[in-house]
């Protein structure tokens, strides 16, 4: 019998320590409190050395690119593949924002690994990168998880999810310091694109530090021929700041973006906000970089602007 108690008392000592345990984990992360997500692509799809990459984006941000003067930009377009493949076209997005004053960069990015109704806005702490850490604006983050049902935190949705990862060392390169709000679409739909354009506007569009980024490549494995066509259709509807006409193709399969849903989320808040033009900066696609032109995948750098002269800011 004594030895009965004693297995008991051991058992459930055993469990209040787990308990505690978990429940102090869990109270650090709802906190927010060195809850940081660590870098999953650094060392492979771009150089975990600081001073390696800090030179590498140096030389993208050197090469030649289109120049914005008297403009202000609203959102861009950037790609996410390894930089050794879209670094190049990257930068020219990234260019156009040097010597800006944004604060806070809201990213918005696909689902490459779980799928998902809805949108989750991620609610760690911040990002960690080679160039040191990146701050989450929680309280940001928190209101457009409030927003309405379509929007939640699902940590696995983020976890290895290198589409919001990638643009860091960019911005971090050309803006220095800055919070972000990292927003991953697990539903790319015209409504779901509406929803969050809706909500990024009533709670941002009066903010004019914020930056919108959307993360994306473009058409996937096709020849070289095949995806300058396919690419062009996509092109030709950012151009024409018409995100309702780039939802149809992109559903019809005239064109082809694992990120186009936050292309047009971004390109609706952009336009809510006072962007009049789209700026096309620079394509290319990966057999302009290897020479394999059997099977690319395509790369855009566009942003969203207002020109001068057109009248008051309507916020």
């Amino acid at each position: 019998m004594r030895k009965c108690f004693y297995s008991y008392f051991f058992v459930g000592c055993l469990i209040l320590l787990l308990f505690g345990r978990f429940s102090h984990g869990a109270d650090k992360t709802a906190k927010g409190i060195e809850d940081i997500r660590s870098p999953v692509v650094a060392g492979s799809w771009y150089s975990e050395k600081p001073d390696e990459l800090r030179e590498t984006l140096q030389a993208y941000l050197a090469e030649d690119c289109p120049e914005l003067p008297n403009v202000e930009v609203k959102g861009i377009i950037a790609p996410h593949a390894g930089y050794r493949y879209s670094g190049a076209v990257a930068a020219c997005a990234y260019r156009i924002l040097k010597g800006k004053s944004f604060t806070r960069v809201v990213l918005v990015g696909p689902s490459h690994r779980l799928s998902f109704r809805g949108i989750s806005i991620n609610l760690q702490s911040g990002y960690e990168s080679p160039l040191g850490p990146v701050p989450v604006d929680a309280e940001t983050a928190r209101k457009l998880v409030d927003a309405g049902p379509e929007f939640r935190w699902l940590r696995e949705a983020h976890a290895m999810e290198h589409s919001l990862e990638i643009q860091l060392p960019f911005l971090q390169e050309v803006l220095g310091t800055f919070r972000i709000v990292p927003v991953i679409m697990g539903r790319q739909d015209f409504a779901t694109c509406k929803v969050l354009a809706k909500a990024l506007v009533d709670l941002l569009g009066h903010e004019r530090n914020t930056l919108f980024v959307a993360s994306t490549d473009l058409s996937h494995y096709h020849s070289y021929i095949e995806a300058r066509k396919l690419d062009g259709e996509f092109i030709n509807y950012v151009a024409a700041l018409d995100p309702q006409g780039l939802a149809r193709s992109l559903m019809s399969g005239k064109c082809e973006a694992c990120g186009g849903g936050p292309v047009i989320s971004v390109m609706l808040t952009a336009a809510a906000i006072g962007a009049d033009e789209a700026r096309i900066l620079r394509y290319a696609n990966s057999g302009d970089v290897t020479g394999d032109r059997h099977r690319v995948v395509g790369y855009l750098a566009a942003a969203f602007v207002r020109s001068s002269g057109k009248g008051p800011h309507p916020r």
